[in-house]
Protein backbone atom coordinates (compact mmCIF):
# COMPACT_ATOMS: atom_id res chain seq x y z
CA UNK A 1 0.00 0.00 0.00
CA UNK A 2 1.36 3.79 -0.61
CA UNK A 3 0.14 4.96 2.63
CA UNK A 4 2.01 2.34 4.36
CA UNK A 5 5.13 3.08 2.18
CA UNK A 6 4.75 6.97 3.19
CA UNK A 7 4.55 6.53 6.59
CA UNK A 8 7.36 4.44 7.54
CA UNK A 9 9.30 7.59 5.65
CA UNK A 10 8.28 9.88 8.78
CA UNK A 11 11.41 9.14 10.71
CA UNK A 12 13.22 10.84 13.36
CA UNK A 13 15.93 11.31 11.16
CA UNK A 14 14.06 14.21 9.44
CA UNK A 15 14.92 16.66 12.21
CA UNK A 16 16.11 19.64 10.45
CA UNK A 17 14.12 19.65 7.91
CA UNK A 18 11.65 22.44 6.92
CA UNK A 19 7.61 21.99 6.39
CA UNK A 20 5.95 24.48 4.13
CA UNK A 21 9.53 26.54 4.06
CA UNK A 22 9.15 28.35 7.88
CA UNK A 23 8.34 25.65 10.07
CA UNK A 24 11.86 23.84 10.77
CA UNK A 25 11.97 20.34 12.32
CA UNK A 26 14.00 20.73 15.43
CA UNK A 27 13.10 17.26 17.65
CA UNK A 28 11.29 14.57 17.01
CA UNK A 29 8.49 14.05 19.97
CA UNK A 30 7.00 10.70 18.76
CA UNK A 31 4.51 9.42 16.68
CA UNK A 32 2.44 6.41 15.15
CA UNK A 33 2.19 4.13 11.71
CA UNK A 34 -0.02 6.94 10.47
CA UNK A 35 1.61 10.33 12.01
CA UNK A 36 4.68 11.75 13.80
CA UNK A 37 5.02 14.86 15.74
CA UNK A 38 8.02 17.09 15.98
CA UNK A 39 8.91 20.05 17.97
CA UNK A 40 9.06 23.41 15.96
CA UNK A 41 8.82 27.28 16.57
CA UNK A 42 6.37 29.49 15.70
CA UNK A 43 8.16 32.97 14.69
CA UNK A 44 5.28 35.48 14.84
CA UNK A 45 6.07 38.32 17.11
CA UNK A 46 7.68 36.35 19.93
CA UNK A 47 9.28 33.02 18.94
CA UNK A 48 7.34 30.29 20.90
CA UNK A 49 7.46 26.38 20.98
CA UNK A 50 4.93 24.36 19.20
CA UNK A 51 4.09 21.21 17.89
CA UNK A 52 3.60 19.75 14.10
CA UNK A 53 1.89 16.72 12.91
CA UNK A 54 2.88 15.03 9.62
CA UNK A 55 0.36 12.92 8.40
CA UNK A 56 0.97 11.64 4.17
CA UNK A 57 -0.90 12.95 2.18
CA UNK A 58 -2.87 9.61 0.75
CA UNK A 59 -3.78 8.67 3.91
CA UNK A 60 -7.17 8.95 3.14
CA UNK A 61 -10.13 11.38 4.27
CA UNK A 62 -8.04 14.21 3.07
CA UNK A 63 -10.62 16.77 2.74
CA UNK A 64 -12.36 15.86 5.99
CA UNK A 65 -9.48 15.90 8.09
CA UNK A 66 -8.97 19.30 6.76
CA UNK A 67 -12.65 20.37 7.32
CA UNK A 68 -11.40 18.86 10.74
CA UNK A 69 -8.72 21.04 11.19
CA UNK A 70 -10.41 24.17 9.90
CA UNK A 71 -13.12 23.99 12.04
CA UNK A 72 -10.60 23.37 14.99
CA UNK A 73 -8.72 26.44 14.06
CA UNK A 74 -12.00 28.73 14.78
CA UNK A 75 -12.83 27.16 18.25
CA UNK A 76 -12.03 28.29 21.43
CA UNK A 77 -12.13 27.12 25.23
CA UNK A 78 -9.56 27.23 28.01
CA UNK A 79 -8.93 23.21 27.83
CA UNK A 80 -8.64 23.06 23.89
CA UNK A 81 -5.24 23.13 22.65
CA UNK A 82 -4.97 26.09 20.19
CA UNK A 83 -4.35 25.62 16.46
CA UNK A 84 -2.48 27.25 14.23
CA UNK A 85 -1.73 26.54 10.96
CA UNK A 86 -2.54 23.83 8.83
CA UNK A 87 -1.55 22.83 5.11
CA UNK A 88 0.35 20.43 3.24
CA UNK A 89 4.09 20.23 2.40
CA UNK A 90 6.31 18.24 0.84
CA UNK A 91 9.81 16.61 2.92
CA UNK A 92 12.03 14.43 0.36
CA UNK A 93 10.05 12.67 -1.30
CA UNK A 94 6.71 12.69 1.05
CA UNK A 95 3.67 13.99 0.44
CA UNK A 96 2.48 15.74 3.90
CA UNK A 97 -0.68 17.12 5.35
CA UNK A 98 0.74 19.20 8.35
CA UNK A 99 -1.12 20.68 11.39
CA UNK A 100 0.61 23.20 14.37
CA UNK A 101 -0.86 23.38 18.02
CA UNK A 102 0.44 24.50 21.20
CA UNK A 103 3.28 22.38 22.69
CA UNK A 104 2.47 20.03 25.44
CA UNK A 105 4.99 19.99 28.55
CA UNK A 106 2.71 16.93 30.10
CA UNK A 107 0.87 14.03 28.87
CA UNK A 108 -1.27 11.75 30.52
CA UNK A 109 -0.29 8.40 28.65
CA UNK A 110 3.31 9.14 29.88
CA UNK A 111 2.27 9.63 33.36
CA UNK A 112 -0.19 6.43 33.49
CA UNK A 113 2.32 3.96 33.20
CA UNK A 114 4.61 5.16 36.20
CA UNK A 115 1.37 5.43 37.95
CA UNK A 116 -2.66 5.25 38.31
CA UNK A 117 -4.10 8.55 39.27
CA UNK A 118 -6.21 8.82 42.63
CA UNK A 119 -10.00 8.98 42.90
CA UNK A 120 -9.52 12.80 43.86
CA UNK A 121 -6.93 13.49 40.90
CA UNK A 122 -9.25 11.35 38.74
CA UNK A 123 -12.13 13.61 39.75
CA UNK A 124 -9.74 16.84 39.44
CA UNK A 125 -9.40 15.65 35.66
CA UNK A 126 -12.97 15.16 34.67
CA UNK A 127 -13.76 18.00 34.99
CA UNK A 128 -11.80 20.16 32.51
CA UNK A 129 -12.50 17.32 29.98
CA UNK A 130 -16.15 17.15 30.72
CA UNK A 131 -15.97 21.13 30.28
CA UNK A 132 -14.32 21.03 26.69
CA UNK A 133 -16.31 18.30 25.73
CA UNK A 134 -19.72 19.87 26.53
CA UNK A 135 -18.53 22.71 24.41
CA UNK A 136 -17.40 20.99 21.49
CA UNK A 137 -21.04 18.89 21.49
CA UNK A 138 -22.72 22.14 22.31
CA UNK A 139 -21.65 23.02 19.23
CA UNK A 140 -22.05 20.81 16.89
CA UNK A 141 -18.72 18.89 17.18
CA UNK A 142 -17.36 15.68 18.30
CA UNK A 143 -13.60 15.05 19.61
CA UNK A 144 -13.12 11.87 18.50
CA UNK A 145 -10.31 10.56 19.81
CA UNK A 146 -10.47 10.85 23.54
CA UNK A 147 -7.63 8.56 25.34
CA UNK A 148 -4.49 9.61 27.48
CA UNK A 149 -2.24 11.05 24.57
CA UNK A 150 -4.38 13.21 23.85
CA UNK A 151 -5.08 14.91 27.26
CA UNK A 152 -2.18 16.99 27.73
CA UNK A 153 -0.27 19.84 30.28
CA UNK A 154 0.04 23.43 28.27
CA UNK A 155 1.47 26.01 30.10
CA UNK A 156 0.19 24.72 33.65
CA UNK A 157 -3.01 24.13 31.75
CA UNK A 158 -4.98 20.44 31.26
CA UNK A 159 -6.04 20.81 27.72
CA UNK A 160 -6.96 18.20 25.12
CA UNK A 161 -6.02 17.62 21.97
CA UNK A 162 -7.52 19.54 18.33
CA UNK A 163 -6.25 18.19 15.57
CA UNK A 164 -9.26 15.05 15.72
CA UNK A 165 -12.10 17.29 16.24
CA UNK A 166 -15.19 16.71 13.33
CA UNK A 167 -18.52 17.33 12.60
CA UNK A 168 -20.95 15.16 14.45
CA UNK A 169 -22.68 13.38 12.02
CA UNK A 170 -20.10 12.68 9.15
CA UNK A 171 -19.34 9.31 8.30
CA UNK A 172 -15.62 7.79 9.67
CA UNK A 173 -13.31 7.06 7.00
CA UNK A 174 -10.58 5.27 8.70
CA UNK A 175 -7.89 3.63 7.28
CA UNK A 176 -6.26 2.64 10.88
CA UNK A 177 -8.16 -0.36 12.83
CA UNK A 178 -10.42 0.58 15.47
CA UNK A 179 -9.20 0.76 19.08
CA UNK A 180 -10.77 -0.11 22.70
CA UNK A 181 -11.16 3.70 22.69
CA UNK A 182 -13.69 3.59 19.65
CA UNK A 183 -17.44 2.95 20.47
CA UNK A 184 -19.21 -0.30 18.91
CA UNK A 185 -20.64 1.43 16.14
CA UNK A 186 -17.26 3.26 15.33
CA UNK A 187 -17.09 2.92 11.33
CA UNK A 188 -21.07 1.90 10.81
CA UNK A 189 -22.62 4.63 10.90
CA UNK A 190 -21.61 8.55 11.32
CA UNK A 191 -19.82 9.60 14.42
CA UNK A 192 -21.93 11.26 17.44
CA UNK A 193 -21.27 12.55 20.56
CA UNK A 194 -21.91 9.40 22.55
CA UNK A 195 -18.83 7.75 20.51
CA UNK A 196 -16.44 10.49 22.97
CA UNK A 197 -18.65 9.36 26.23
CA UNK A 198 -17.41 5.46 25.51
CA UNK A 199 -13.79 7.14 24.94
CA UNK A 200 -14.46 9.01 28.25
CA UNK A 201 -15.31 5.48 30.06
CA UNK A 202 -12.47 3.45 28.51
CA UNK A 203 -10.09 6.60 29.62
CA UNK A 204 -11.20 6.20 33.14
CA UNK A 205 -10.79 3.24 33.91
CA UNK A 206 -7.29 3.15 32.48
CA UNK A 207 -6.61 6.34 34.40
CA UNK A 208 -7.39 4.39 37.63
CA UNK A 209 -6.12 1.23 36.83
CA UNK A 210 -2.99 2.29 34.62
CA UNK A 211 -4.73 -0.25 31.82
CA UNK A 212 -7.34 0.23 29.46
CA UNK A 213 -10.88 -2.39 30.13
CA UNK A 214 -11.06 -5.82 28.77
CA UNK A 215 -13.43 -6.09 25.74
CA UNK A 216 -13.69 -8.32 22.73
CA UNK A 217 -15.08 -6.23 20.35
CA UNK A 218 -16.55 -9.27 18.46
CA UNK A 219 -18.57 -10.23 21.36
CA UNK A 220 -22.06 -9.32 22.46
CA UNK A 221 -20.81 -7.66 25.82
CA UNK A 222 -19.64 -5.46 27.37
CA UNK A 223 -16.07 -3.50 29.09
CA UNK A 224 -15.17 -5.21 32.27
CA UNK A 225 -14.99 -2.78 34.72
CA UNK A 226 -12.66 -3.97 37.41
CA UNK A 227 -14.02 -3.90 40.80
CA UNK A 228 -11.20 -2.43 42.16
CA UNK A 229 -12.18 1.07 40.95
CA UNK A 230 -14.07 3.13 43.79
CA UNK A 231 -17.45 4.92 43.25
CA UNK A 232 -18.66 7.21 41.34
CA UNK A 233 -16.24 6.46 38.79
CA UNK A 234 -17.22 2.86 38.71
CA UNK A 235 -20.91 3.29 37.84
CA UNK A 236 -19.49 6.29 35.39
CA UNK A 237 -17.61 3.99 33.65
CA UNK A 238 -19.90 1.24 33.62
CA UNK A 239 -22.40 3.80 32.14
CA UNK A 240 -19.90 5.20 29.33
CA UNK A 241 -19.60 1.74 28.70
CA UNK A 242 -22.94 0.07 27.00
CA UNK A 243 -22.56 -0.90 23.95
CA UNK A 244 -26.10 0.55 22.86
CA UNK A 245 -26.16 4.10 22.18
CA UNK A 246 -29.39 4.48 24.10
CA UNK A 247 -28.40 2.99 26.74
CA UNK A 248 -25.38 5.31 26.75
CA UNK A 249 -25.10 7.57 29.69
CA UNK A 250 -24.42 11.53 28.73
CA UNK A 251 -21.97 14.19 30.00
CA UNK A 252 -25.01 15.62 32.25
CA UNK A 253 -25.51 12.18 33.68
CA UNK A 254 -21.45 12.03 34.60
CA UNK A 255 -21.70 15.40 36.12
CA UNK A 256 -24.77 14.26 38.04
CA UNK A 257 -22.77 11.05 38.87
CA UNK A 258 -20.07 13.12 40.37
CA UNK A 259 -22.31 14.86 42.03
CA UNK A 260 -21.62 18.28 44.04
CA UNK A 261 -17.82 19.66 44.10
CA UNK A 262 -16.86 18.51 47.90
CA UNK A 263 -15.27 21.14 50.07
CA UNK A 264 -11.60 20.92 50.02
CA UNK A 265 -11.48 20.05 53.20
CA UNK A 266 -13.47 17.21 53.00
CA UNK A 267 -11.48 15.89 49.92
CA UNK A 268 -8.37 16.01 52.24
CA UNK A 269 -10.01 14.94 55.18
CA UNK A 270 -11.12 11.51 52.74
CA UNK A 271 -8.11 11.08 51.06
CA UNK A 272 -5.34 12.37 53.03
CA UNK A 273 -4.19 14.66 49.98
CA UNK A 274 -3.97 18.20 50.84
CA UNK A 275 -5.22 20.26 47.92
CA UNK A 276 -5.71 24.06 48.39
CA UNK A 277 -7.96 26.04 50.01
CA UNK A 278 -10.62 28.15 48.27
CA UNK A 279 -10.05 31.82 47.23
CA UNK A 280 -12.39 34.26 47.35
CA UNK A 281 -12.50 35.34 43.42
CA UNK A 282 -14.15 33.32 41.43
CA UNK A 283 -11.16 34.19 38.75
CA UNK A 284 -8.79 33.03 41.14
CA UNK A 285 -11.00 29.80 42.25
CA UNK A 286 -10.81 28.78 39.03
CA UNK A 287 -7.10 29.27 38.44
CA UNK A 288 -6.32 27.20 41.55
CA UNK A 289 -8.75 24.12 40.26
CA UNK A 290 -6.57 24.06 36.79
CA UNK A 291 -3.72 24.08 38.92
CA UNK A 292 -4.85 21.27 40.98
CA UNK A 293 -5.87 19.53 38.03
CA UNK A 294 -2.39 19.58 36.50
CA UNK A 295 -1.03 19.01 39.82
CA UNK A 296 -2.93 15.71 39.65
CA UNK A 297 -1.87 14.69 36.28
CA UNK A 298 2.16 15.57 37.32
CA UNK A 299 1.44 13.45 40.50
CA UNK A 300 1.96 10.19 38.86
CA UNK A 301 5.14 10.37 37.93
CA UNK A 302 6.62 9.09 41.39
CA UNK A 303 7.36 5.70 42.51
CA UNK A 304 8.28 7.38 45.77
CA UNK A 305 5.79 7.94 49.19
CA UNK A 306 6.86 10.88 51.37
CA UNK A 307 6.05 11.48 55.08
CA UNK A 308 4.30 14.20 53.98
CA UNK A 309 0.34 14.02 53.06
CA UNK A 310 1.16 16.03 49.81
CA UNK A 311 0.27 15.07 46.18
CA UNK A 312 2.16 17.33 44.72
CA UNK A 313 4.28 16.18 41.99
CA UNK A 314 6.16 16.92 38.57
CA UNK A 315 8.01 15.23 35.44
CA UNK A 316 11.87 14.57 35.53
CA UNK A 317 13.93 17.72 34.97
CA UNK A 318 17.18 17.70 32.75
CA UNK A 319 20.04 17.42 35.15
CA UNK A 320 21.94 20.80 36.63
CA UNK A 321 25.23 21.33 35.05
CA UNK A 322 26.09 23.87 37.47
CA UNK A 323 25.99 24.60 41.04
CA UNK A 324 23.25 27.04 41.78
CA UNK A 325 24.03 30.61 44.09
CA UNK A 326 24.04 30.97 47.34
CA UNK A 327 20.96 32.30 49.18
CA UNK A 328 21.20 35.59 50.29
CA UNK A 329 23.17 36.20 53.42
CA UNK A 330 19.94 37.07 55.83
CA UNK A 331 18.65 33.44 54.89
CA UNK A 332 21.42 31.74 55.14
CA UNK A 333 21.48 32.74 58.67
CA UNK A 334 17.95 30.91 59.44
CA UNK A 335 17.90 27.97 60.70
CA UNK A 336 16.35 25.45 58.15
CA UNK A 337 14.03 22.78 58.97
CA UNK A 338 14.48 19.24 57.94
CA UNK A 339 12.43 16.95 55.86
CA UNK A 340 11.29 14.96 58.99
CA UNK A 341 10.36 18.08 61.19
CA UNK A 342 6.86 17.95 62.97
CA UNK A 343 4.25 19.00 60.39
CA UNK A 344 2.74 21.52 62.82
CA UNK A 345 4.56 24.88 64.50
CA UNK A 346 4.04 25.90 68.01
CA UNK A 347 0.53 27.23 68.74
CA UNK A 348 1.72 30.33 70.29
CA UNK A 349 3.70 33.26 68.94
CA UNK A 350 4.96 36.00 70.62
CA UNK A 351 3.35 39.27 70.87
CA UNK A 352 4.70 42.29 69.91
CA UNK A 353 3.44 46.11 70.57
CA UNK A 354 3.47 48.27 67.77
CA UNK A 355 1.77 51.52 66.72
CA UNK A 356 -0.83 49.64 65.56
CA UNK A 357 -1.69 47.81 68.73
CA UNK A 358 -0.65 44.18 69.41
CA UNK A 359 0.60 41.73 66.81
CA UNK A 360 0.56 38.62 67.57
CA UNK A 361 2.72 36.45 65.02
CA UNK A 362 1.68 33.50 62.24
CA UNK A 363 3.19 30.17 62.83
CA UNK A 364 3.42 26.72 60.39
CA UNK A 365 0.38 24.60 61.21
CA UNK A 366 1.38 22.36 58.06
CA UNK A 367 3.81 22.15 55.61
CA UNK A 368 3.84 20.44 52.30
CA UNK A 369 7.20 19.06 51.23
CA UNK A 370 8.01 18.64 47.42
CA UNK A 371 7.99 15.79 45.86
CA UNK A 372 11.00 15.22 44.07
CA UNK A 373 11.99 12.79 41.52
CA UNK A 374 14.83 10.20 42.31
CA UNK A 375 16.28 11.16 38.86
CA UNK A 376 16.04 14.62 39.59
CA UNK A 377 17.98 14.25 43.12
CA UNK A 378 20.66 12.76 41.61
CA UNK A 379 21.23 15.10 39.11
CA UNK A 380 21.87 17.66 41.91
CA UNK A 381 25.51 19.09 42.53
CA UNK A 382 25.40 20.88 46.40
CA UNK A 383 22.80 22.15 47.02
CA UNK A 384 19.48 23.93 44.62
CA UNK A 385 17.95 27.13 46.46
CA UNK A 386 14.34 28.28 45.61
CA UNK A 387 12.56 30.89 47.88
CA UNK A 388 8.74 31.53 47.50
CA UNK A 389 7.01 34.31 48.52
CA UNK A 390 3.03 33.39 49.86
CA UNK A 391 0.29 35.69 50.49
CA UNK A 392 -1.29 33.83 53.72
CA UNK A 393 -5.23 34.96 54.56
CA UNK A 394 -7.01 35.47 57.85
CA UNK A 395 -8.34 31.99 57.73
CA UNK A 396 -4.28 30.77 57.25
CA UNK A 397 -4.90 29.49 53.81
CA UNK A 398 -2.49 30.55 50.78
CA UNK A 399 -4.18 32.95 48.53
CA UNK A 400 -1.11 33.71 46.34
CA UNK A 401 2.69 32.62 45.64
CA UNK A 402 5.33 33.97 43.70
CA UNK A 403 8.52 33.64 43.75
CA UNK A 404 11.25 35.57 45.62
CA UNK A 405 14.36 33.17 43.94
CA UNK A 406 13.64 30.51 41.68
CA UNK A 407 17.11 29.60 41.78
CA UNK A 408 18.70 27.96 38.64
CA UNK A 409 16.53 25.06 37.89
CA UNK A 410 13.06 25.33 36.85
CA UNK A 411 12.19 21.83 37.55
CA UNK A 412 12.79 22.59 41.55
CA UNK A 413 11.55 25.69 41.27
CA UNK A 414 8.46 24.58 39.87
CA UNK A 415 7.88 21.68 42.59
CA UNK A 416 8.96 24.58 45.58
CA UNK A 417 5.94 26.33 44.04
CA UNK A 418 3.91 24.22 43.88
CA UNK A 419 4.38 22.84 47.52
CA UNK A 420 4.31 26.35 48.96
CA UNK A 421 0.15 26.83 47.46
CA UNK A 422 -1.03 23.59 49.82
CA UNK A 423 1.28 24.55 53.12
CA UNK A 424 -1.19 25.94 55.63
CA UNK A 425 -1.06 28.74 58.64
CA UNK A 426 -1.92 29.73 62.04
CA UNK A 427 -2.84 33.41 60.89
CA UNK A 428 -1.17 36.41 62.52
CA UNK A 429 -3.37 38.57 64.88
CA UNK A 430 -3.84 42.06 65.32
CA UNK A 431 -5.72 43.28 68.32
CA UNK A 432 -7.18 39.59 68.54
CA UNK A 433 -8.29 39.47 64.83
CA UNK A 434 -6.99 37.64 62.38
CA UNK A 435 -5.37 38.83 59.56
CA UNK A 436 -3.02 38.80 56.29
CA UNK A 437 0.22 38.06 56.41
CA UNK A 438 3.35 37.17 54.29
CA UNK A 439 6.17 34.25 54.53
CA UNK A 440 9.03 33.01 52.49
CA UNK A 441 9.61 29.58 52.68
CA UNK A 442 13.40 28.70 51.81
CA UNK A 443 13.47 25.19 50.25
CA UNK A 444 17.13 23.80 49.62
CA UNK A 445 17.34 20.87 47.82
CA UNK A 446 20.40 18.25 48.29
CA UNK A 447 21.27 14.76 47.19
CA UNK A 448 20.05 13.55 50.93
CA UNK A 449 16.74 15.72 51.17
CA UNK A 450 14.85 18.87 51.48
CA UNK A 451 14.91 21.26 53.96
CA UNK A 452 12.55 24.39 54.06
CA UNK A 453 12.82 27.62 56.37
CA UNK A 454 9.60 29.31 56.83
CA UNK A 455 9.77 33.12 57.95
CA UNK A 456 7.08 35.48 58.26
CA UNK A 457 7.62 38.81 56.85
CA UNK A 458 4.51 40.74 57.82
CA UNK A 459 2.91 41.81 59.38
Amino acid sequence: MAFAMNAATIRSDWVGSVGDGRFTLLQWLGGSDSSDVFLTELQEHQPRKAAIKLIPADSGNVEARLAGWTAAKALSHPHLMLLFRTGRCQIGDAGLLYVVTEYAEEVLSEVLPERALTPLMAREMLDPVIDVLSYLHGKGYVHGRLKPSNIMVVDNQLKLSCDSIQSAGRLRNRVQPLSIYDAPEGGRRAIAPAADIWSLGVTLVEALTQHPPVWDRSADSEPVVPESIPQPFAAIAQECLRRELARRCTLSDVKARLGPDLSRSEKAGKTGEKIPAKLRSTVLVAAVLVLIAVTAVMLARSHKTRPSSSTVEQRPAPAIATPPPQSPASAQSLPAVPVSSPAHAPASAPEIQTSKGAVVKGAVDERVLPEVLPSASESIQGQVNVAVRVMVDPGGNVSNATFDSPGPSKYFAKVALQAAQHWRFKPAQMDGQAVSSVWILQFHFTRSGIEVAPVEASP
